[in-house]
C-alpha cells in the first residue's frame, strides 16, 4: 500500500466510540475529518476530535443520523470525498450507499448490490449455498405464516423464526413447542416491521448447544479476499454480544482452516470490498453453519486487530480508495489472545435498566495490554436516544489466562461515576469457572449468570463485603463525631460513653436501648 493519503477529507456518518475510532484512523492516514452531530450530541467527544463538525438535526436519529439527504448535503458542503458509516445507523443501508455513488461520494464499504444481497438473510443463504458454504438447515425463501408452520412441522422443533432483514437479535424467536409457533411468528413479524420496515420471516432448524463464531474478512475490488481468523462471540444476552474474544476457544486447526476458507469463498461469491464479517454457528460436534454476513466493520473488530496487528479500519479506508489489500493469507498470523467487554450505561442489579445522565467522573484503566475505545469523558451526557454503550474495554495477553487476568484488573481499575454501568456484570462473568474453562455456548448467561429467568445480577460477594466495611467505617466516624461533640459541649466533663452513644443510635432506629 502507498504512503499517500487515500482521501483528502472523510465525513464520519456516526457518533460515539466508533466515530472516534474512525477519526483516529483518518488522522494517522493524514486525512481531514468531518463529524456530524445531533442537538444532544453538540458536546460529544467525536465532535471535539474531528477537524470540522456540522449539526445534522434533532436528537431523534431518524431526523439526524439517519437523514440521508442531510448527511449527503453536509458531505457536499464540507467537501468530503468519502463517507465512513461505522456500524449501525446507515452502515448497511444499500440505498444510502447507492446515493453516495450517485452524488460522486465514495462510500467506505461494500457495493450497494452486495449490501442489498447480504442484508436479506434469505438471499444470503441462497448465495452461500450456491458457493458451497454450509448453511443451517431451513428455508431459503420468505414464508407466509401457514408456510412457516408447515415447514417447522417438517424439520421438527426446536426452530428459529427469523426476520429476513436487519440483525442484532431483532425479529428472532426460538420455538420449542408447536402451540407457541403462531404467536412467535406474529411477534417476530411485528418486531421486524418496527425495527427494519420489513416483516418478512423465514424458519431454520435450531442448532443445539451452539457457539457463535465469526470470521473477519477483507476484500478489494481487484478480486482479492483474505480472512483475519475468528472471534468467539458466544457470551450473549438476549442475542446481543456482550463479551468477545479472539481467537475462539477449543478451535481445532482443521476447523479454523475450513471456516476461514468458507468465509473467503463467501466474500469472493459477492465480490466483497472492505471490512466484513461472516457469522457462523458451531455445534457440539464442531460442524459449522453460515448464519449471516455483516457488511460493515464490527463492534468487536479490536480483538482481531490486537491478535493480528492489522488495522481493520485503516485497511478498509484504503480499499475504498481503490488500493489492494496488500497482504496475502500467509502474511496473517495469530499472536496472543484478546478479550473485549462492552461497557453499557445500564444497571445490571436492577434488570439492566438504562442509566442515562451526566458522567461525573470517568477514569479508564491503563497499563500493559489494555485498550479502551470510548466516546465519553468526565462531564459527558449519556442520553436515552442512542445505544447505551459508552466504552469497549479490550485487553491482550500472550495467552487466554493473561488476557483474562488483565481484563479483571482493568475492570477493577475502571471508574465511572454519575451513572450505573455493566462493569459488575462483566466482573461476574470473569469470575465464573465455566467461562474461565472456555467450555460454554450461547446459553451461558441464561444458565450461569442469570439462571432461572433472573433479570438482575445479584450483588457480588466482594461488593457486599465492601459495603459492610464502608458501613462500619461510617458508623465509627459518626461515633467519634458524637463523642467529640459531647466532650466539647458546655457543662460536660468529658466524652460520652460509647455505650450511651450506641444506645442513642438504637433508639433512633426504634429499638430498646
Amino acid at each position: 500500500m502507498s504512503g499517500a493519503p487515500p482521501f483528502r477529507k472523510v465525513l464520519i456518518a456516526n457518533r460515539g466510540e466508533i466515530a472516534v475510532r474512525v477519526i483516529r484512523a483518518c488522522r494517522e492516514l493524514g486525512i481531514s475529518t468531518v463529524a456530524i452531530y445531533s442537538e444532544v450530541d453538540r458536546n460529544a467527544l467525536h465532535v471535539r476530535y474531528a477537524d470540522e463538525a456540522y449539526l445534522c438535526g434533532p436528537a431523534v436519529a431518524a431526523q439526524s443520523y439517519l437523514d440521508v439527504d442531510r448527511v449527503i448535503a453536509i458531505a457536499k458542503e464540507s467537501g468530503a470525498e468519502a463517507i465512513h458509516p461505522g456500524y449501525g445507523f446507515l452502515s448497511e443501508n444499500a440505498g444510502f450507499a447507492r446515493r453516495c455513488r450517485e452524488e460522486g461520494i465514495t462510500f467506505i464499504g461494500p457495493a450497494p448490490g452486495t449490501i442489498e444481497a447480504m442484508g436479506d438473510k434469505v438471499i444470503a443463504r441462497q448465495k452461500m449455498q450456491a458457493a458451497g458454504v454450509p448453511i443451517v438447515p431451513g428455508t431459503t425463501e420468505k414464508l407466509s405464516d401457514a408456510e412457516a408452520i408447515e415447514f417447522a412441522g417438517k424439520i421438527g422443533l426446536p426452530v428459529m423464526v427469523k426476520a429476513t432483514a436487519g440483525g442484532g437479535g431483532k425479529g428472532m424467536r426460538l420455538v420449542h413447542e408447536m402451540k407457541d409457533l403462531a404467536g412467535s411468528i406474529k411477534r417476530a413479524r411485528s418486531e421486524a416491521r418496527a425495527s427494519f420496515g420489513d416483516d418478512s420471516i423465514y424458519v431454520e432448524k435450531f442448532v443445539e448447544e451452539p457457539r457463535h463464531i465469526e470470521i473477519q474478512i477483507m476484500g478489494d475490488r481487484h478480486g482479492h479476499a483474505i480472512h483475519l481468523f475468528e472471534r468467539e462471540c458466544s457470551i450473549q444476552r438476549r442475542h446481543q454480544k456482550v463479551i468477545e474474544e479472539a481467537p475462539a476457544n477449543r478451535m481445532p486447526p482443521e476447523l479454523r482452516e475450513a471456516m476461514g476458507k468458507a468465509a473467503v469463498a463467501a466474500a469472493l461469491a459477492v465480490s466483497y470490498e472492505g471490512a466484513g464479517t461472516c457469522e457462523f454457528l458451531v455445534d457440539r460436534n464442531f460442524d459449522f453453519y453460515f448464519l449471516e454476513m455483516n457488511t460493515r466493520v464490527q463492534v468487536e473488530h479490536p480483538v482481531t486487530e490486537m491478535i493480528t496487528n492489522v488495522d481493520i479500519v485503516k485497511m478498509g479506508i484504503r480499499i475504498a480508495a481503490g488500493e489492494e489489500i496488500g497482504l496475502s493469507q500467509d502474511d496473517v498470523r495469530i499472536n496472543g489472545w484478546a478479550l473485549e467487554c462492552r461497557i453499557y450505561a445500564e444497571d445490571p442489579e436492577a434488570g439492566f435498566r438504562p442509566s442515562p445522565g451526566p458522567i461525573i467522573a470517568y477514569r479508564p484503566p491503563g497499563g500493559p495490554g489494555v485498550r479502551n475505545d470510548s466516546g465519553v469523558y468526565p462531564g459527558a451526557e449519556v442520553t436515552v436516544y442512542y445505544d447505551p454503550m459508552i466504552s469497549k474495554l479490550i485487553t491482550w495477553g500472550r495467552d487466554r489466562d493473561e488476557a483474562i487476568a488483565r481484563m479483571r484488573r482493568a475492570l477493577q481499575e475502571f471508574v465511572v461515576k454519575g451513572i450505573k454501568t455493566s462493569i459488575p456484570f462483566h466482573r461476574a462473568v470473569l469470575r465464573n469457572e465455566r467461562f474461565l474453562s472456555g467450555h460454554f455456548d450461547t446459553s451461558f448467561i441464561d444458565t450461569e449468570i442469570l439462571p432461572s429467568g433472573a433479570t438482575s445480577l445479584p450483588p457480588a460477594e466482594d461488593d457486599r463485603r465492601v459495603a459492610v466495611m464502608l458501613a462500619g467505617i461510617a458508623a465509627l466516624r459518626r461515633d467519634r463525631e458524637l463523642a467529640a461533640r459531647a466532650g466539647s459541649a458546655p457543662g460536660q466533663g468529658g466524652a460520652a460513653s460509647p455505650w450511651r452513644l450506641a444506645g442513642r443510635r438504637a433508639q433512633m432506629r426504634g429499638r430498646d436501648s
